[in-house]
């Protein structure tokens, strides 16, 4: 597969409904992907889709260096563990994106990253699990 930049994205409904209460007001940068994305049921969502509580491996596009991720809400965040709040710019940037999608992002100080989506090592709803 090919990698390429996308800003196509789909979400489960699901993830739709509680990231929109998470966020609230319009002006949050998340707020542009809810209103873009497309929407579908968690039972038909593809297993190569980053949904809320996947595990990911993502390759710095720079350096090639690996690295396993959780995409979670922020009361679950341990970034230096893996967990990565969808809050966050690199958690935001990955939501919705498949496997071979880059994910674009900013770190604290600003440096601009890019990260290929790699692998889905656990996708609830592919694990029959769509509630989580």
């Amino acid at each position: 597969m090919s990698t390429h930049l996308i800003d196509e994205r789909t979400l489960t409904e699901l993830d739709h409904v509680r990231i929109a209460r998470l966020i609230g007001a319009d002006s949050h940068p998340l707020a542009a992907v809810l209103d873009d994305a497309e929407l579908t049921p968690s039972r038909d969502v593809a297993p190569d889709v980053v949904t809320m509580y996947s595990q990911i491996v993502v390759a710095d596009v720079a350096t090639g260096q690996r690295r396993k991720l959780a995409l979670c809400y922020p009361p679950d965040a341990e970034p230096a563990a893996g967990f990565i709040s969808v809050l966050s710019p690199v958690g935001a940037s990955l939501l919705g994106l498949r496997v071979g999608d880059i994910a674009r992002s900013r770190t604290p100080d600003g440096e601009a990253v890019e990260h290929e989506v790699v692998a889905i090592l656990f996708q609830p709803e592919a694990s029959g699990d769509y509630t989580l």
